[in-house]
């Protein structure tokens, strides 16, 4: 990255599963960083904490626990810190969970999100990078999925808030000369994962005798990205920001650049399609113990296969997620183990 190490980095959702190893890794990095977490009770909060403790014993590493739906604190924090590099991780997250409660997901996903774009604004960011999902997909077919690909048929409220997202940033970059980076993500895992993610949930089922629920019976596929090569990718693409129409010296075979704005989307994902059985036998022979399986319909709003074209990621930075999935299990189950740990 050839930012200079006095940028100054915000990074919300800091007490995350994703946010936690960015801003470790950038704070290793010797960088300046200004993390933002409201700390919500989606899943349990100690976790979070722990993240955010251990983030905190840097000393270039400034924590504050909002909500970003509170403009007024939002504002006084980062209009002081202007940020130049804005990488925004917060939202409510989970498929599910967005039948049962959607309005946490406006205030926090649209929202939210609208005052992090006004910070941008306001704070001339030299760049916006926005976490989306490969859930915007939706009802695509067609695999791998191409960033080129038409996404208008979300099939979960959380998905359709994360598309908006993506409308509202290409609005901003368009009026304002923002430069954003749409970040979609795929199936993302590893240590301090989070609790409502199939691994973690599956982990703690099979160590504890309790049946696993297989959606779909079983007929499911995903794309498995290890965060290790997440992280590298995100701190890959950090000074790729796009440029306006007049300012283009390279061209890109697969860009999926707008035509009118300086902004694109980057498909994050390990370019796998791994199926949920394959999945949870090598979780089984990880942990050396047979799960006991609860077959079940598939649940509202998911989708039965991801599956990422990685190439336009591979021509911007030279780099393409490449963990296998066996080997990131294993790293995630020895976390586990040493976590929860009696």
């Amino acid at each position: 990255m050839n930012i200079k190490k006095d940028t100054k980095i915000l990074i919300t959702g800091s007490a995350g599963f994703i946010g936690f190893h960015l801003a470790h890794n950038y704070l290793l990095k010797n960088y300046q960083v200004v993390g933002i977490d409201g700390l919500t009770d989606y899943y349990d909060v100690k976790i979070k904490k722990k993240r955010h403790a251990i983030l905190k014993k840097f000393k270039n590493f400034k924590a504050y626990e909002i909500m970003l739906e509170d403009s007024k604190a939002l504002n006084k924090i980062c209009l002081n810190f202007k940020p130049k590099i804005i990488i925004h991780l917060a939202a409510q997250a989970g498929v599910r969970y967005s039948f049962e409660n959607p309005e946490v997901y406006v205030k926090s996903n649209l929202l939210g999100f609208f005052n992090i774009l006004e910070i941008a604004r306001k704070s001339n960011t030299s760049h916006l990078l926005l976490a989306s999902t490969s859930s915007v997909y939706g009802s695509n077919f067609l695999t791998p999925f191409n960033e080129k690909d038409k996404a208008d048929l979300q099939l979960s409220f959380y998905a359709a808030t994360k598309k908006s997202n993506e409308s509202m940033s290409h609005a901003y970059s368009f009026n304002y000369k923002i430069p954003i980076t749409v970040l979609r993500f795929f199936t993302v895992y590893g240590p301090w994962g989070r609790p409502d993610m199939a691994l973690f949930q599956f982990t703690k089922s099979i160590l504890s005798d309790e049946p696993i629920d297989i959606y779909n019976f079983g007929n499911m596929k995903r794309d498995f990205t290890y965060i290790d090569d997440l992280i590298k990718s995100i701190f890959l693409l950090i000074d790729k920001a796009p440029k306006e129409l007049g300012k283009r010296k390279t061209i890109y075979k697969n860009d999926s650049i707008s035509n009118v704005a300086p902004w694109r989307i980057v498909n994050i994902g390990n370019s796998k399609s791994v199926n949920l059985i394959k999945f949870i036998e090598t979780l089984e022979k990880t942990l050396g113990k047979k799960s006991k399986k609860n077959y079940i319909k598939m649940q509202m709003g998911d989708v039965k296969e991801t599956f990422s074209n990685t190439d336009l990621l591979k021509e911007l930075t030279g780099f393409r997620p490449n963990k296998l999935l066996s080997e990131g299990i294993k790293e995630f189950v020895k976390w586990y183990l040493t976590y929860f740990k009696k």
